[in-house]
């Protein structure tokens, strides 16, 4: 099943460039999986070294935040939009 991935601008050197990509998977793990096969070093920039996803980015499917489904195991469909995007912080 294809998914939509919109990827944030500071990704886009790992997408050529590309704003969003269209990838297979059935959850946001194997989304996750998928985009780092086509797209090596994706991953890293996600995710921690176990896997969780970085406490600064937010995934969403079809503008809902995983952190509120099932995470990592959230289910996708064909048709589905997932949307990186890195949290920003600072400012006075």
């Amino acid at each position: 099943m294809a998914v939509r991935v919109r990827i944030p601008t500071p990704l886009r050197k790992f997408t050529g460039g590309q704003e969003s990509v269209s990838v297979e998977g059935n959850s946001v793990a194997a989304i996750i999986d998928s985009l780092e096969s086509g797209h090596p070093g994706l991953r890293e920039r996600i995710c921690e070294d176990d896997g969780s996803i970085r406490r600064f980015v937010n995934v969403y499917i079809n503008g809902d935040d995983i952190r509120f489904l099932d995470n990592l195991e959230s289910a996708v469909k064909d048709g589905d939009e997932v949307s990186i995007v890195p949290a920003i912080a600072g400012g006075r």
